[in-house]
This record gives structure tokens, C-alpha cells and sequence, in this order.
């Protein structure tokens, strides 16, 4: 178990439209959304924290809508309509200090000032897959999606990105590579911005060089890489496929480090801890895990009934007071623990391929007859 002043909670956003919380030490989850009112069109497309102080989650939906929810409180506090659902779901949501941040599949990202009903537009390109903001410098986004390249751009100065990459060089037969950028990351204390994509890559862009192909390229698995997520030891980087295969890449040599065990459906959410060697994953087998990075085991394993699209690492303990708990409709259950999951295998019984062809062998033989005419071929021998 982590100790409180690693990890203390856990938010996820889901396809039902439903923000859940979990509680690692009080093994807790709680929905905060009344489920009988839930549609389709809720389902949560991205995450963000609202101020430093972990106090606020912004939560953007399918819908266009973007809400507030306070951690102390408990409730939703605001909405925003920010988004037209004709042009696409979010693919990316940011703040900085006096601006909200959201980008659409279609390419139109928008920068929403605080207190200010206007809006500066950018166009990034379309088929859009993720924005990704610069953490040390927070007026800076990266974007990228399917034929649309990886992107840097400043918001001070949005007429042009100042950096485009380079597609990467043509296969061994001589053909072009399709784009399709599908997470990005900004790595800490350099210009480097490393990217996965479609096509199970991983490559390493630095905007400081004149080279705009990457100073890096690997490759992970056969499938397409879905959510990346960079550790807090510099050197690495966790990348997560669309068939539930976790992996640590060293981003120096570009080979695979270790791989990361216990998942059985494709990656949607990454991020790993800023200070600790933890990674936190979801995806569609509806389970939360927690690895660590050093031994690679698994240390947090939570069952959450619904399809998972986020998540957010918080160091706050998740408190929730009775009357919040009330008003959500007993929406709050109790993580199991892992081991009565493994009961359940357990007590089933064991079928073997060499038991169902014995017992197909003798229901054909008691068909056919055939000890029946063995016993009868011995009577005839004793009598004569």
C-alpha cells in the first residue's frame, strides 16, 4: 500500500459520462454523478487539473461541455459550453493563468480567457488525436493526429507553429510512412518532445536542432500505440497499446527496458507519478492499476464497472462527507480486493483437452457397439 504522501487518490473519467474517484488507502471508489440521468453524449474525453492545488478537475465531455468539479466539495460547481459536438470530441484540455485551453478532432483549438466571453481561435489541422501543454512553459502546446504531424506552438504568438516535423523515412521497401501521431509528451528540463503513434513508434523530436525527423525512432509490439506517459526519472518513457501491452522504452537507446503485466484490454490512460517511480493505467478492461517502475509489479488493482477513457494522479486524500455521500444515491462502493477476484478462478474446475477426448472416445464407443461385439468375439472363442 502507498504511503499518504505518495498517492493518496485516484480520478477517472469514463464512456458512461460518470467521474469516478478512488480512494487507495480507505479502498473507496465513489461516482459522482447521478446515474439515472447519464447518456451517451456525457462520455469523458479528457482530464485536467484546474489550479496547482489539485482543488479543481476539469472534465470535458463528448457533448462540447466543459465542468468543474471541486475536490473539497464534492459537487460540480460550474459549465461551460465550450465546443460543438459536429466537430468532434476533445482531444485535449489545459490551463494556464488566466486561460482555459481545448482543442476538437477537427482542429480548431481555442484559447477561453477567464472572466471574458472572448476567444482566440487556431487552426491545427484536422483529424486532430491529442494537444498536449508544455508544463514549464505553459503558453506552449504540441498537437498531432492522423496525417497531421507533430506541432509546437506558442499562444503568444499563434499565426504560425513554430515548429512542424518531418515524417519519418520510408520503410525498407521504399514506401512512405502514414502519420498518425496518437499521444504526446514534453520531456522535462530539455526541448525534446517525444510522440507515439499509430504504427507502434516512438519518436524523439528535438525543435532546438535543425533537423526536423526525429533524433530518435523505436518501435514497440505490432499494435498501434494508443497513451504515453513519462516517469520522473528522466531517460524513459511508459507507452500503452490498443492490445493491453505496457511497456518502459529507454529513449537513449531506443530498446525496451521492461514490460508491465496484468492488463487484458486496450490502453486508454497513462500518467505516471511526478516524484515516484509509479505509473497508474486504465483502459477498456475497466480496471484502474498502479505498476511500479522498479520492480514492475503491480501494487494498486481496482475493479470500476465501466469503460475507462482518463485518469488523474492526485497526492490529496479523497474525503467525501456524509452529506455528499447521501446526495449521491449510495453511488459509492467498496473496492475488492484482489484475492476475492482469485477466489472465484480458483473454485472453478479445471477442464483438460485429454479428459473431453476420453470421454468422446467412450461415448462413441458405447455408440457404435464396439464392446459389445468385443465380449461376444470372446464367448464364441470359450465355446469352441
Amino acid at each position: 500500500m502507498a504511503a499518504k504522501s505518495q498517492i493518496c487518490s485516484v480520478w477517472l473519467g469514463s464512456e458512461t459520462g460518470i467521474l469516478k474517484g478512488v480512494s487507495l488507502t480507505k479502498k473507496q471508489a465513489f461516482n459522482f454523478c447521478e446515474m439515472s440521468c447519464m447518456s451517451r453524449d456525457q462520455e469523458v474525453c479528457v482530464m485536467a487539473w484546474g489550479d496547482p492545488h489539485e482543488s479543481e478537475v476539469l472534465v470535458g465531455s463528448v457533448n462540447g461541455t466543459v465542468k468543474t468539479f471541486s475536490t473539497d466539495k464534492g459537487i460540480f460547481t460550474a459549465t461551460r459550453e465550450c465546443g460543438d459536438p459536429s466537430q468532434g470530441r476533445f482531444t485535449g484540455l489545459a490551463v494556464t493563468d488566466s486561460s482555459m485551453i481545448t482543442c476538437v478532432e477537427s482542429g480548431l483549438l481555442k484559447v477561453w480567457k477567464e472572466g471574458s466571453t472572448e476567444t482566440a481561435e487556431v487552426n491545427v489541422g484536422n483529424g486532430v488525436c491529442r494537444m498536449q501543454q508544455n508544463q514549464s512553459q505553459r503558453h506552449r502546446v504540441a498537437t498531432g493526429g492522423k496525417e497531421n504531424p507533430l506541432k509546437v506552438w506558442d499562444l503568444e504568438r499563434p499565426d504560425k507553429p513554430i515548429f512542424t516535423a518531418k515524417n519519418v523515412a520510408h520503410d525498407w521497401l521504399d514506401m512512405r510512412v502514414p502519420v498518425w501521431v496518437r499521444d504526446i509528451g514534453f520531456i522535462p528540463d530539455s526541448d525534446k518532445i517525444v510522440t507515439c503513434t499509430g504504427h507502434h513508434q516512438v519518436c524523439v523530436y528535438d525543435p532546438s536542432t535543425p533537423q526536423r525527423r526525429p533524433v530518435l525512432e523505436a518501435q514497440f509490439g505490432e499494435y498501434p500505440l494508443t497513451a504515453l506517459s513519462l516517469p520522473a526519472s528522466q531517460g524513459t518513457v511508459v507507452v500503452g497499446n490498443s492490445h493491453g501491452e505496457l511497456a518502459i522504452l529507454d529513449l537513449r537507446k531506443g530498446l525496451v527496458c521492461g514490460c508491465l503485466k496484468g492488463l487484458a484490454g486496450a490502453v486508454r490512460g497513462l500518467q505516471c507519478h511526478p516524484s515516484l517511480p509509479l505509473v497508474a493505467s486504465c483502459g477498456l478492461d475497466r480496471f484502474l492499476r498502479v505498476h511500479s517502475l522498479e520492480d514492475r509489479s503491480l501494487q494498486h488493482k481496482v475493479y470500476l464497472k465501466s469503460r475507462l477513457n482518463c485518469v488523474l494522479l492526485s497526492s490529496r486524500e479523497l474525503e467525501v462527507s456524509s452529506e455528499v455521500a447521501f446526495s449521491l444515491n449510495g453511488d459509492v462502493e467498496e473496492v475488492k480486493a484482489e484475492e476475492e477476484e482469485d477466489e472465484v478462478w480458483d473454485t472453478m474446475e479445471t477442464v483438460t483437452e485429454k479428459s473431453k477426448k476420453r470421454a468422446a472416445q467412450k461415448d462413441k464407443a458405447t455408440a457404435t457397439g464396439v464392446d459389445g461385439e468385443k465380449k461376444r468375439k470372446l464367448i464364441k472363442k470359450k465355446v469352441m
